[in-house]
């Protein structure tokens, strides 16, 4: 099977010839860190925006190499271009809104353009740009249909709280519902047209990607929840399904009392399944395994960092003993692939998943 058939298989619950492998983020220094394996010339750890042009191409390419040179069954790309830089802390996206620089990873909003009502009578919504899936060309040129490609796709809750501000979102929730709903039917209508733009770039998988949930429960009720944010969600699952395509729910934390609402939306799969966040895959495989394919959980909190090739190496294994049977699971990290993973560990489970990984083999 080629990694895209191995992705498609698992999350439509069949079971491929062996678990696929996915990475669903990663940062400059993993990328550099594993690329050593692969390739020489990498520069020294540094953020994307302080690498001259060279160096940016060396990175990205370096990327599909470690697709290509460990079997990552699946792609991941996202916008890029859409920004623009105010200083050397600061950059503004097309929809206004300003983020700080973090040397940790993804920049963080805290310049948000719309604050009520009366701001969104004279806020315009951004075209998206067909220039911003450079990336995901990139990827379908390269790779020529052999890898799954996905896109991160910021949904409702996400795209809505860091224009409005996190804290003046839950507030509105009571305050303003009127205004919650014409932001979310806003930033839904961007996303709808996007999507109609990555079917045509030749995508596979949507990945709808939208924090709604800490280590120890979600952000909102759930009636919020299913008034505010899933329906607007939905419309995408139903849109990429009208176009052929797969859907994963992505969000951090506990889901557990959002989980059912999830899977009525029609999401094919669920990642990144926190184990820190009591997201026990072989508890969340036995609850819904049968209706949706389980991606990640492998922890990124303290074991691809902390831990040993050893140890990964026994969490990968125990992963595919919990959650393997009958399809639908993808091995990735419990989130991105960021700067305090160990490079050896993230190699340890790429070919811990290889080598456990055959259905055709003896992983019960």
């Amino acid at each position: 099977m080629t990694g895209k058939e191995r992705i498609l298989t698992a999350l439509d619950i069949e079971e491929p010839d062996r678990v696929p492998l996915y990475i669903h983020g990663i940062n400059e220094a993993p990328i550099i860190g594993i690329g050593k394996h692969l390739t020489d010339g990498l520069p020294e750890p540094k953020q994307f925006h302080d690498m001259d042009d060279s160096e940016k191409m060396k990175l990205v390419d370096t990327l599909f190499m470690i697709h290509e040179g460990f079997g990552v069954d699946g792609f991941t790309s996202f916008e890029i271009g859409h920004e623009t830089e105010l200083d050397d802390s600061r950059v503004q996206d097309d929809w206004g809104i300003v983020y700080i620089r973090n040397p940790h990873g993804l920049p963080v909003a805290k310049g948000h353009p719309v604050k009520d009502a009366r701001d969104l009578t004279h806020f315009e919504a951004p075209e998206p740009a067909r220039e911003h899936l450079l990336l995901l060309d990139m990827a379908r040129d390269r790779f020529k249909g052999n890898v799954a490609l996905f896109w991160l796709m910021r949904g409702t809750f996400v795209r809505s709280w860091r224009l409005v501000g996190m804290e003046n979102l839950m507030l509105k929730f009571y305050d303003d519902p009127d205004f919650v709903h014409q932001v979310a039917a806003m930033v839904t209508e961007y996303n709808l047209k996007q999507l109609d733009l990555l079917a045509e770039a030749g995508l596979d998988v949507l990945v709808v990607e939208d924090d709604v949930a800490t280590t120890h429960a979600p952000m909102m009720s759930p009636q919020h929840f299913k008034t505010f944010i899933n329906p607007y969600n939905r419309k995408l699952v139903d849109r990429a399904s009208e176009l052929g395509l797969r859907v994963v729910r992505h969000s951090d934390g506990n889901l557990w009392s959002l989980l059912d609402d999830l899977l009525a939306s029609g999401y094919d799969g669920l990642n990144p399944l926190e184990p820190h966040a009591g997201m026990a895959l072989n508890k969340v495989k036995a609850y819904c395994g049968d209706r949706i394919c389980l991606l990640g959980n492998i922890d990124c909190i303290e074991l691809l960092p902390d831990g040993t090739p050893q140890q990964v190496d026994s969490a990968v294994k125990q992963a595919i003993e919990d959650a393997a049977d009958g399809g639908g699971l993808i091995i990735c990290s419990s989130n991105s692939l960021h700067p305090g993973v160990n490079p050896d560990n993230c190699i340890a489970m790429f070919e811990a998943t290889k080598k456990y990984g055959s259905y055709h083999g003896s992983y019960h």
